[in-house]
């Protein structure tokens, strides 16, 4: 098969758990014979161990620029599948594969934020939500996200987890005497005001974070201010930020698809405290530290540096955060109790997966219908609009 593959992001180097996964599914298509192709947004030159070995990167400048070369690499490489991934700001990626290959786009649901549809999203279209809906084949990357999917799209998904851990071994990193307590990714949609606030109630612990793709110069000021919040370097390995954590919070605000870091640390033994935020209840595979946090409300039209709008979020009860977080800090048998039952229950889940999955579901589909979108008055450009208000008048030129 040869398989055409689009987002946003970056794939070179590839940031984030949703390009991660994709170039981990990509891979396994490629070294076993398949031609395997990226469409997606410029980064920095990526080393080939990063890349993989025979996945063949396309790294476009501009936005603007992206659809018409997607358009050009699916005429060139005659795919015959186009995956499209969630990270499609504005949906312009999955309507240029829909209609530069007609019946055989495939969607991968991997952020809430990012779909045409449902609460989450920060952009809804009907009309690009009827393009998911129609595409071959629709892919959830876990149960709570798949519920998701099937209750706003009417559209049943597949469920392919994925193989995002590795292979192991996964050492053991839990210390109940030693460490920080680390956040990933710290910005307001992912519960920086959570982590701060418990870093003022705590201020004889170190806290540690790891800046991510929503971090902005505003949240690493706020976090200079706290003088026991140490700022830890990107790594390769996740187990190298994991080596220095005693303790994980994930207090997301938003809508989870899945907890890929809060599998990440159960794997390596280390106790987590997650919000109730979607699919990270699902990752937490019913291990204690479940902590209630208010969903946002609504996202205000104002952007950050990253182009992200301004959460609106209501008030935050940080009282059941401090007793879960004071209770895994003082009480060395609960410790290493949440640890064993973390890790077991997170080894059972990676042994299950099979990164195989993607290139079966692949081989079951077939090529569907071509979708026709049928445009609203409000996503023409004025010279469009005017063009058919001129038609609907009888106006000729």
């Amino acid at each position: 098969m040869r398989i055409l593959l689009t987002a946003n992001a970056s794939y070179a180097p590839p940031r984030g758990g949703a390009t991660r996964s994709n170039l981990l599914w990509l891979d396994y298509m490629a070294v076993r014979g398949h031609a395997c192709r990226v469409v997606a947004g410029e980064g920095e030159s990526v080393p080939p161990a990063l890349a993989g070995p025979a996945v063949e990167i396309v790294a476009v400048a501009g936005r603007a620029r992206q659809a018409p070369e997607l358009r050009r690499q699916i005429r060139e490489f005659h795919p015959d599948w186009v995956l499209v991934s969630s990270e499609d700001l504005g949906h312009v990626l999955l309507r240029e594969a829909h209609h530069a290959a007609p019946g055989r786009v495939v969607y991968l649901a991997h952020t809430p934020q990012f779909f045409p549809f449902g609460p989450a999203s920060w952009n809804p279209d009907a009309g690009a939500a009827e393009l998911v809906k129609r595409a071959a084949g629709v892919v959830a990357i876990g149960h709570h996200n798949a519920q998701y999917v099937r209750a706003h799209l009417a559209r049943e998904p597949a469920v392919i987890h994925p193989p995002i851990y590795g292979s192991g071994p996964f050492p053991d990193l839990a210390a109940f005497d030693a460490g920080l307590v680390t956040m990933v990714n710290p910005c307001a949609v992912k519960g920086i005001s959570i982590f701060l606030a418990l870093a003022e109630r705590f201020p004889a612990h170190g806290f540690g974070v790891l800046p991510g793709w929503g971090t902005t110069s505003a949240d690493l000021a706020q976090i200079a201010a706290h003088p026991n919040i140490a700022v830890l370097p990107n790594c390769r390995r996740i187990a190298d930020f994991l080596s220095r954590s005693r303790i994980l919070l994930m207090p997301s605000l938003w809508y989870e698809g899945f907890g890929l870091t809060v599998m990440e640390a159960m794997l390596h033994g280390i106790p987590t405290i997650a919000s109730d935020a979607g699919g990270l209840v699902e990752a937490k595979m019913g291990t204690p530290f479940v902590v209630h946090a208010p969903a946002i409300e609504r996202y205000a039209p104002v952007f950050d540096e990253h182009s992200l709008p301004k959460p609106v979020i209501g008030r935050v009860d940080v009282e059941p955060w401090a007793d879960a977080l004071c209770a895994l800090l003082t009480d060395r048998a609960l410790y290493e109790q949440v640890s064993a039952a973390s890790r077991a229950a997170a080894l059972r889940f990676v042994g299950g997966l099979d990164a195989g999955r993607m290139l079966e579901f692949l081989e079951t589909l077939a090529p569907g219908e071509a979708v026709h979108e049928r445009p609203s008055l409000a996503s023409l450009s004025p010279e469009k609009r005017a063009l058919l208000l001129r038609k609907a008048r009888g106006w000729k030129h």
